[in-house]
């Protein structure tokens, strides 16, 4: 027995120096999670077989009960990479691979040619498409997640446009007062105006204009452009309609009527470019006239410039007509049991039965841990612990072949006695 013994403890204190040994290869392998070997004592015989109450068996050795993974966090360091990210919590972020769905904690992603989000050995990141318009989900299932680069997003015509002012309740009636004393002189058209860009279906920008002319004390007619009577045919802007306030200066909606702006178009684009001018926001202020704010919801054409990623997952992208808008949300999985997961190389793991069913979700929801951008997770190797246990483990190794150097020289003296 004294043979096998040694022999069990040089295996052992071997497969320990090659856990180790891989551990500290991977030390530096984003998102790698170290594992620990376990070991189980051997005996000669089992229990119940007849031993005296108290005895125990003659111990045969060690054997290896199963390497573990460890799936405890690594520091999370930043980098100056958009599209990296690290998952600080629990979860893993789901790929496809060509052999079907794996799970990852190495978050160093980056965009193929053909705009989808990849990992470096070409595994497509899944994900949720977002509506961009809302920023809900498109779809309930995870899908590869796909940018629209090498291809401009189409343009998006103007539809409505908010204008947030204030009308000066001081001014004076726009058709002035020639029988006051002095006389009150018209006021033009241009003294209270503003415009803004709006786009057409094929992303061109046209300038829209809105006038404001006093009719009355708390009464403001509303027109899209200035009289020009010396133009061949003249020119008469169109009214829109008339904004009526309360005594307070808030607009009185329900008195207040306002028609859309129509531009006739001969460019190609869809016409005529109806643009709603929403001016529910309106003040009349003893104040001077001023425009605090004006947003449209049209854009032309842009070419992606950047992916920015939030705590959630969602990934905003950025193009050059200046547009920012939600694509997607990174999915995650998480597991009841991960140390269960069979490790697949390249930075991944497959589920198998021991891990336990799937359970799909998004950072921050649930337990889901949350998503750092510009950021990777390192390994969780300890390469102090690591090189300790490697003397550990030579040691260990050493002192078994001396074991079994001693049991020959045992034998040795057992055999030659005569």
């Amino acid at each position: 027995m004294g043979f096998h013994h040694g022999l069990s403890g040089l295996n052992a204190a071997s497969k320990s120096l090659d856990v180790s040994g891989h551990n500290i290869a991977n030390s530096n392998t984003i998102g790698f999670k170290k594992s620990r070997i376990e070991f189980n004592e051997m005996v000669a015989s089992a229990m119940g077989t007849g031993q005296c109450p108290g005895s125990a068996g003659a111990g045969i050795g060690v054997s290896v009960a199963a390497v573990t993974q460890q799936f405890s966090q690594g520091v999370i360091t930043p980098t100056a990479n958009d599209l990296d990210m690290a998952i600080n919590g629990d979860g893993f972020f789901v790929v496809s691979t060509p052999n079907g769905t794996a799970y990852t904690r190495n978050g160093a992603f980056q965009l193929d040619k053909n705009g989808q989000l990849v990992t470096a050995n070409g595994d497509k990141v899944m994900g949720y498409p977002l509506d961009p318009a809302t920023g809900t989900r498109a779809s309930a299932t995870s899908e590869p997640i796909t940018f629209p680069s090498g291809s401009a997003i189409p343009a998006n015509p103007t539809t409505k446009a908010e204008i947030r002012l204030n009308l000066d309740a001081r001014a004076p009636l726009a058709a002035g007062d020639p029988a006051a004393t002095p006389p009150i002189p018209a006021t033009p058209r241009q003294t209270y105006g503003t415009s803004f860009q709006a786009f057409d279906s094929l992303g061109v920008a046209h300038p829209v204009s809105v006038y404001f002319e006093k009719t009355g004390p708390n009464t403001w007619e509303v027109f899209d452009g200035l009289d020009d009577p010396s133009a061949t045919p003249p020119v008469t802007a169109n009214s829109l309609g008339t904004l009526t306030f309360n005594e307070d200066g808030s607009l009185d909606t329900a008195a207040s009527t306002l028609n859309p702006v129509s531009l006739t178009l001969t460019n190609g684009a869809a016409t005529p470019l109806q643009v709603e001018i929403d001016l529910s926001n309106a003040t009349q202020f003893g104040s001077a006239f001023a425009v605090a704010k004006i947003t449209q919801d049209g854009y032309a054409a842009g070419e992606l410039t950047g992916v920015s990623v939030s705590k959630d997952g969602t990934l905003m992208a950025s193009y050059s007509n200046g547009i920012t808008r939600p694509e997607a949300q990174v999915a995650l999985a998480r597991f009841t049991n991960p140390q269960g997961l069979s490790p697949a190389g390249n930075n991944n793991w497959v589920a198998t039965a021991d891990a336990g069913p799937v359970i799909e979700g998004t950072a921050g929801s649930g337990s889901f841990g949350s998503i750092e951008g510009c950021a990777l997770e390192e390994s969780n190797v300890d390469l102090t612990a690591e090189l300790v246990g490697m003397m550990t483990a030579q040691r260990a190794y050493q002192a078994n072949a001396q074991t079994i150097k001693t049991q020959d020289q045992v034998f040795s003296t057992l055999v030659n006695l005569r």
